[in-house]
Formats: C-alpha cells, structure tokens, sequence
C-alpha cells in the first residue's frame, strides 16, 4: 500500500475525473471533512473506508491504494493459476523459474495475498526437490503475509513449513506444528476437507519415524475419508482457467477473478496426490505389521509410483526403505539391495532417517548373510545418523541390533555400551504433541506396544 499523501491524492484526483464534490463522495458512510482529511494525506484511510471510497470511484481496493490497475492483480492471479497447475501437472524444475517471476511482480505491485501464493508454491518445489532450509524460509515468509487469514487459508503453508522440519529430521518440531494448526481447526469448528486432509496426512511421516503408530494410523484414516471430497479436478480447473481468460478479456474482472478464485483451489486439490501417496505408505506398513506381505508391497509400490512421478526424491525415499524391508522378509534380498542404495546418499539435513532405515536393513541383510562386520558398519553408520536426528524410537531398536551382534561376537563391553545408549534414549521423555491422539480419548500408545504412557508420548 501507498503512503496515505500517494493515495490521497489518487482519490482527489479520481473524484475530479468524475466530478464529484467531496459530500458526494462521502456520503452516506463518511463526512466531506473525512475526505478532505484523506485528499491532505493528514491520516492515513482505514481499508474499509478505501473498499468503500473504490465502490464510489468506480475502481478497485487494490488501483486505489497501489495505483496499479485492477487487471494487472487479476492478470497475475491467473499466472499464478497457470503456476499451480504446472506444478501440480509438470515437474518443480519447469514450476519454480515462474513462481520466482511471479513472486518478483506481486512485490511490484504490492499484493501481499499474491506474494503468499507465489511463496508457497516456491516451497512446495523446494520441498519436492529435497531442499527443506529453501522450502522453510519460502512458507514461514507465506505465513507471516496470513498472519490474519483464518486457519484453512493459512492450512498450506503450514502444512509446508511442517514437512520441511520433518525433511530436515525435525520430527517432534513438525508433529507440534501440525498438531497446533489441526487443534485451531477444530477450536473454530473449521471443517475445511482440503485443510484437514493436508495436515493429517502430512502428520503421517513424522509420526512413523518417532514410533507413534496409532497416531499415524488414525490420520491416514481420517485423510483416506475425506479423500472423497477432493477428487481430481484438473478438467473442471480447466475450464475456470479457461473462462477467467474469457472474462477477463472482456474487461470483467470481478467475474474474472471469481473464476480464478474456483480454478486456483481445484488446483490446489491436485496437490493432494503427494498426501494420498503417503496414506497408501501407511496402509502398506499396516499390512506389513500383520505379515500380509503381498498386500503391503501392493500399497507401498503404489505409494512410490505416484511420489516418483512428481520427482518427490525424499518422500520416495522414504517409501523405498518400507518397500525394501518388505522384499527383505519375502526373501528378495537383491531387489531389496538394488532400493536401498540410493538411500544412503541422503544426508543429515536431507533425509536422514531414512539413510538410518536403509543402514539398518543393509545390516540386517548382512547378518542373515553371515557377514557381521559388515553388518557392524551398518549399524554403527545408522547410530550415528540418528543421534542427530532425534528419532529417539528408532534409535533404540538400532542399539538393541548392535548390542545383541556385538554380544554374539562375544565383544560384552561394547554390547554394554549399546544397551546403555538405547535405554537412555528410550527412557527419555518427550512432550512432542498437545495431548492425547485427535479423536481418541485415552493418551496415545500403541496396541502392539503395550498400554499407552501416562504421558502424552515416551520415546
């Protein structure tokens, strides 16, 4: 927005055009002295008295307070729309360049709203393309722009944010913030299918990795629900794309922007592809747990087809090291192998604990192989990466690996050392979550596990 001496003199200089006297301006809302104040630039205007003053002016909020016209917002809205598309179609290579472009005019032209957008699908490609610290720094900027939006329009670059903690091994960070957004829904009554599918399947991953299961389950079922009611809308996008072009040649811009409005969240909904690849990962772990192996490797190839498609390297990753775990207890080895050795490439900010699960399987494989040295460096490659990580769950099970291969090899100290680190960590308590599981009325634990804690949640 203008300074208010800019603007004042835009309103003086539009009721000239128009010939209208400074009570007629004002009336019946506002004074003539009011607007005399405003045309002096002495005050600066509340946004309601501007939308009201555009009406009368026969302008726009955003041409009376920029100076802009309105059609060169409505012309970037549709971009943007042509940008999420592309995302939710194409590749982030072929998206981000013109996000970047379009993030450069929505500053130009001062649209804060515009500049989210072009913010969060800069962090959706990032996000895909594995560079959670770019992606981070592109949603917090987004929020920060809604700060005063409700929950639902802020619901993506939340769910953003949080996946990129969780890429950056952050788990109990992304779990807080994901649970945080999902209780300010339900304190407002906000039932927003597109909004809740997001952020309970984005919840999905971070509470696998630190062992909270029943938590995963349940908001994979509750995403796998309301799936239904955003189904793939990419021919009805269309057409709104479509006819806003249509309208806005004709010089309808309200109209225009309406149709944009529909376009741009049917575009958003395609985005949903990545949250129902992670339902499908969880189904296939569900089915793993109960030695339907066939079953589970159904769901997780699955999972990893659809992630693969959008070039999603770390969220296939992830799906990999189940999928592998799978094929290791058919007794595919080799196949299992050929998955996991990209996995190690991922780094500590990048992927971390899933280069842990893959050094834990290669370990495993190299036990059943007769090779327990190998299968030490494995294991002690994956300790490594997972005291940093604070997959504390995770981190235990690895230690009780070591140890017993260590005690097998008759190395009783070290094993000692092992049991210790394990026992530490697993006896260590973590609030990471507002309480107990949304929808369950006891404190989350698991079934398989034992009772439940009597804390929120014990890693």
């Amino acid at each position: 927005m203008d300074e208010p001496a800019e603007i004042g003199s835009r309103i003086q200089r539009m009721r000239n055009q128009l010939g209208l006297t400074q009570r007629q301006l004002a009336e019946p809302r506002y004074t003539a002295a009011h607007i005399s104040t405003l045309e002096s630039g002495k005050a600066r205007p509340s946004e309601a008295a501007l939308r009201f003053l555009a009406g009368q002016l026969g302008t726009t909020y955003e041409e009376l307070t920029t100076g802009h016209p309105a059609h060169l917002a409505t012309e970037l809205r549709l971009a943007l729309t042509d940008a999420q598309r592309l995302l939710a179609t194409g590749t982030p290579e072929q998206a981000a360049p013109r996000y970047g472009e379009l993030l450069a005019e929505a500053e130009r032209l001062a649209l804060p709203a515009e500049q989210a957008t072009a913010r969060i699908g800069l962090g959706e490609c990032a996000l895909v393309t594995g560079e959670p610290a770019r992606a981070r720094a592109h949603f917090e900027a987004a929020e920060r722009q809604l700060a005063g939006e409700p929950a639902p329009r802020r619901a993506r670059a939340i769910r953003g944010r949080a996946v990129a903690h969780f890429l950056a091994g952050e788990l109990r960070y992304a779990c807080y913030v994901l649970e945080t957004a999902l209780a300010e829904l339900a304190a407002d009554d906000l039932h927003d299918p597109d909004a809740l599918v997001l952020l309970h399947a984005a919840s999905i991953a971070p509470y696998m990795d630190m062992g909270a299961y029943v938590r995963a389950a349940h908001a994979a079922e509750v995403a796998l629900a309301l799936a239904p009611s955003v189904s793939d809308p990419a021919l009805v996008a269309g057409m709104h794309r479509s006819v806003a072009r249509t309208l806005l040649a004709q010089g309808r811009i309200a109209d225009a922007d309406a149709s944009l409005a529909k376009a741009q969240e049917l575009y958003r909904q395609l985005q949903l592809r990545t949250e129902l690849a992670h339902c499908h990962w969880m189904r296939g772990y569900v089915h793993a747990q109960h030695d339907a192996l066939d079953a589970a490797e159904a769901e997780l190839r699955t999972a990893r087809e659809m992630l693969a498609a959008r070039h999603a390297r770390l969220f296939t990753a992830q799906v990999e090291v189940e999928l592998a775990d799978v094929l290791r207890r058919l007794g595919r080895h080799e196949e299992a192998r050929e998955l996991l050795s990209g996995v190690l490439d991922l780094d500590d900010n990048r992927g971390a604990v899933h280069a842990a699960g893959a050094h834990r399987l290669l370990g495993l494989m190299a036990e059943e192989r007769g090779e327990p040295e190998r299968a030490e460096e494995h294991y002690v490659g994956a300790l490594g990466i997972l005291e940093r990580s604070g997959a504390a769950g995770d981190l235990a099970d690895l230690c009780m690996l070591l140890g017993d291969l260590l005690r097998r090899m008759g190395r009783t100290e070290a094993a000692m050392d092992a049991y210790r680190t394990g026992l530490r960590d697993r006896a260590t308590p973590g609030t990471t979550t507002l309480g107990p599981a949304l929808g369950r009325p006891a404190p989350y634990g698991d079934a398989e596990d034992g009772p439940a804690p009597a804390y929120p949640f014990v890693l």
